[in-house]
């Protein structure tokens, strides 16, 4: 089977995208790894869907590179800029994606995505739980250049206060100004990868907590990227507890090759 596909890449974050509107393919567990593979498929941290919605512009299946599901805030970011390309989008949007809709908009290659309401923080000693659509640990620390981010991150996501599904692990450096260093072990990758969408807007909420205001300034090792969000006067809607509102993770995201890959 030849599929036609598209290479995206959001702050070093890669993505297969494949436009699934008229084709309707299903994918294995097996084919999303052999796709992923950067050594016998394309090569990627996850694949992703574009697919048709009854009202609104499309709806975005995301996977990891291990076939399991999740939102991804910088896959999200390239789904935009990819249907903008395929005429569905035109500045403005609303998808939805693995944790219901997301408003979102594009300016060139810059697109700014409307994350969820976040409700809860939990604190975990000197460390944070905060989730964005994904589930993320949070630690900050010194240095963080030389921190051996893989082997603490894997040792996290494995533990047993996160079993069955597991966690994302975020490490984070305050700098100088407002900005923010973060690097992340990735659950569904297995590995560090070089930005987390979800990840960085976890990391900034929770450096919230230590002084930083919006909107916050993100150095990850594969790009720049902002964090911009409320923290609300009242409880919310209904009288559920609101932490942050009006969250919206920005930054580029880039087409890098289209192709074929054969299945």
């Amino acid at each position: 089977m030849k599929i036609h596909f598209y290479k995206y890449q959001a702050t070093g974050n890669d993505f297969v995208i494949i436009d699934n509107r008229v084709s309707r393919l299903v994918f294995t567990k097996s084919q999303i790894e052999q796709i992923c593979d950067r050594k016998f498929g394309v090569g990627a941290d996850g694949l992703m869907l574009i697919e048709r919605h009854p009202s609104l512009n499309f709806k975005l299946e995301y996977f990891n590179s291990d076939g399991s599901q999740s939102l991804c805030g910088n896959g999200s970011r390239a789904a935009v800029h990819f249907a903008a390309t395929l005429g569905i989008v035109n500045g403005k949007s609303t998808f939805e994606a693995f944790d219901g809709p997301h408003d979102a908009q594009l300016n060139g290659e810059i697109v700014s995505i409307k994350m969820n309401n976040v409700r809860e923080v939990k604190s975990i000693g000197d460390d944070f739980f905060i989730n964005t659509g994904s589930p993320h640990y949070i630690r900050f620390v010194q240095d963080l250049k030389n921190y051996p981010v893989f082997e603490e991150g894997r040792k996290i996501r494995n533990s047993e206060t996160f079993k069955p599904g597991g966690t994302n692990v975020n490490f984070l450096e305050i700098l100088p100004n407002n900005v923010l260093f973060v690097r992340t072990y990735e659950r569904g990758v297995e590995d560090e990868t070089l930005s987390c969408g979800t990840g960085v807007t976890a990391a900034a909420l929770a450096a919230s907590l230590k002084g930083l205001t919006s909107p916050i300034s993100i150095k990850a090792l594969g790009g720049d990227l902002s964090i911009e969000f409320k923290k609300p006067k009242s409880s919310g809607d209904n009288g559920h507890s609101v932490m942050f509102e009006d969250i919206f993770l920005v930054g580029p995201a880039k087409m890098v090759f289209e192709g074929h890959l054969e299945l």
